[in-house]
């Protein structure tokens, strides 16, 4: 049994920051890869951050990249957010990939095979 459960959204202003844990429990062992997506109303799913389990290769879209900061500590992950933008309002899900691809992958929410049910971040302008 598998589960992932995503903690810290809420509501702040346009400049501050915000830190989003996902504990993972069952065979956490099996994970190649942690992943955060976001999802606005109206919007598709997309890949926000992702790192490898063994912590050493790590990937970001282009928008979060100088912002956000993934990180993983034993079976929680986080992903730190700075300078928050009104364009970052989204529900935000962590999700955990068990089979090991080409690490580009990890952007595509096809890889993964755990959701967990998403915590709500809003960003007032």
């Amino acid at each position: 049994q598998v589960r992932l459960a995503e903690s810290g959204g809420g509501l702040v202003q346009a400049g501050d920051s915000l830190r989003l844990s996902c504990a993972a429990s069952g065979l956490t062992f099996r994970f190649d890869a942690m992943g955060w997506f976001r999802q606005a109303p109206g919007k598709e799913r997309e890949f926000v951050a992702a790192i490898s389990w063994s912590g050493t290769r790590f990937s970001y879209i282009d928008s979060v990249k100088d912002r956000f900061t993934i990180s993983r500590d034993k079976d929680t992950v986080y992903l730190q957010m700075n300078s928050l933008k009104a364009e970052d309002t989204a529900v935000y899900y962590c999700a955990a990939a068990e089979t090991d691809g080409p690490w580009v992958t990890v952007t595509a929410v096809g890889e993964y095979d755990y959701w967990g049910q998403g915590t709500q971040v809003t960003v007032s302008s």
